[in-house]
């Protein structure tokens, strides 16, 4: 199964809020772990990855913090997970490794590699500043979800 870590997951929330609250400027890492329940030293190394990754930029001094390197819609879902836990891998092996036994005779090893590709691609072609719009879409009230049922009884 293909699953995020926590510390990307921590990434994505925290690159989602810079970019909804992109007017405000920078946010303090304070803020950020507050806002979300997240641990502040576990979210202060993920925000200095995404700074090295060059997606965030750190303001020192008073007004300090965290704040987008660039526009939201140029950072994709690929570049946070990426810069927090590197390449994404469907398969222990790599298509640049082929230290393991079975890679002569493996025959699921390629279609896999095409779906990781997929998920990448999609992952791509997602950016932040979607992710970020979601945020700001109004969930409808249950009154408005709400659809009447006429129940019917068959004898």
């Amino acid at each position: 199964m293909l699953r995020l870590s926590k510390k990307t997951d921590y990434a994505l929330l925290a690159m989602r809020h810079l970019a909804a609250n992109a007017d405000r400027g920078s946010v303090s890492a304070r803020e950020l772990a507050e806002s979300y329940d997240i641990p502040a030293e576990l979210l202060a190394k993920v925000l200095q990855k995404l700074v090295r990754g060059r997606l965030l930029e750190s303001q020192q001094g008073i007004r300090g913090g965290y704040a987008l390197a660039r526009p939201a819609a140029s950072i994709s879902v690929a570049d946070v997970i990426q810069a927090v836990d590197g390449p994404l891998m469907v398969t222990a092996c790599s298509e640049e490794d082929h230290s393991c036994d079975q890679y002569s005779k493996c025959n699921i090893r390629d279609p896999l590699w095409r779906i990781k590709d997929r998920i990448v691609a999609t992952l791509a072609a997602t950016s932040v500043a979607e992710l970020a719009m979601e945020m700001a879409t109004p969930v409808p009230a249950l009154s408005e979800q709400a659809v009447p049922i006429q129940m019917v009884r068959r004898s």
